[in-house]
């Protein structure tokens, strides 16, 4: 069994997306020592953000400059990566009322027609409805339901939307939130968390 970790926060060891992605793959790790995993961080090693260049270099006879070339085979590895694994676990911060742009740029190299959704005269239909993904949010206010602020939490809310649209109807979420109100707030929300993580079942 394989297993994607992929964080998208820019806080580095202060992220708390971080430490409940990291909590959550350790805790499936412990239930199946087998699980190979493999981490990507799109901060860390940002993932370009897609352009005219790299859908064109993606085509059939394209002549690509080297650049071009090893953007379209990241894009390649990227998907490969995504389409291997039975579990992602995402770490995803909450940046301006969505998730950060680095993450986007590595969702907009899996969202694929033909790989992971196809358009049919029904609509589009998701191609990876057997993979399991589990996503940390990590929140700096109050925005679940029933908060003032719920209407513009756009990271949870766009996360469903798009892992649904590629077939995955029932993602999971360990959120902290509140994280930016205090020391006192921060580490509640923390352990909150963490002691979550710890309960998901087992893959």
């Amino acid at each position: 069994m394989k297993l994607l970790h992929v964080d998208g926060s820019i806080l580095g060891d202060h992220s708390v997306s971080r430490a409940v992605s990291a909590a959550i793959v350790a805790h499936l790790k412990a239930g199946v020592p087998a699980l190979a995993v493999t981490y990507r961080d799109v901060a860390a090693q940002p993932i370009p953000h897609l352009s005219g260049a790299y859908l064109a270099g993606q085509q059939p006879n394209a002549t690509n400059t080297s650049d071009i070339q090893n953007d379209v085979e990241l894009g390649r590895t990227v998907l490969s990566e995504f389409l291997a694994a039975d579990i992602v676990v995402i770490g995803a911060p909450l940046y301006n009322f969505t998730i950060s742009s680095q993450l986007k740029a590595w969702i907009d190299r899996i969202l694929v027609a033909g790989q992971t959704f196809k358009y049919t005269e029904k609509g589009a239909v998701g191609l990876v409805p057997e993979k399991r993904v589990i996503v940390a949010v990590a929140r700096g206010g109050l925005y679940g339901e029933g908060s003032p602020s719920a209407k513009v939490e756009h990271a949870e809310t766009y996360l469903r939307v798009v892992l649904g649209f590629i077939g995955v109807t029932n993602p999971e979420f360990v959120i902290a939130e509140g994280i930016a109100l205090g020391p006192e707030a921060r580490e509640k929300a923390l352990a909150g968390a963490l002691e979550a993580a710890g309960k998901i079942p087992p893959a």
